[in-house]
């Protein structure tokens, strides 16, 4: 089953969910800034994806501009900001079985689903 990543307030989210929406298969949805991902499902997406986790984070967010930007943070403690302010995690996300992309552009959500 698809999953996606999705925050309501975004117009790339509202985006790649209309894409999920009309491929006609079953998915569920994930309010992540509600329902925020464990730090293993983070490792996961992260290890789909094939990224490191600065690659996840929206870096013209105001929190990681002002709290993040200058520090020099291991993997560990990227994944435990954005655990703590899922604000910071890049959107949508779209997990296709053992495929994921991160729907910025929506042909990457096509290429998986």
């Amino acid at each position: 089953m698809i999953k996606i990543y999705h925050n309501p307030r975004c117009g790339k989210s509202r985006e790649g969910l209309n894409i999920v929406e009309n491929s006609g298969q079953e998915f569920e949805i994930v309010r992540y800034l509600e329902n925020v991902p464990s730090k293993e499902e983070l490792k996961s997406i992260l290890k789909m994806l094939d990224i490191k986790a600065i690659d996840l984070v929206r870096q013209k967010e105001k929190i990681w501009v002002e709290n993040f930007r200058d520090k020099k943070l291991s993997d560990e403690a990227i994944i435990e900001a954005m655990i703590k302010n899922p604000i910071l995690i890049e959107r949508p996300i779209v997990i296709n079985v053992n495929k994921a992309t991160i729907g910025r552009s929506p042909q990457n959500i096509e290429k998986i689903l």
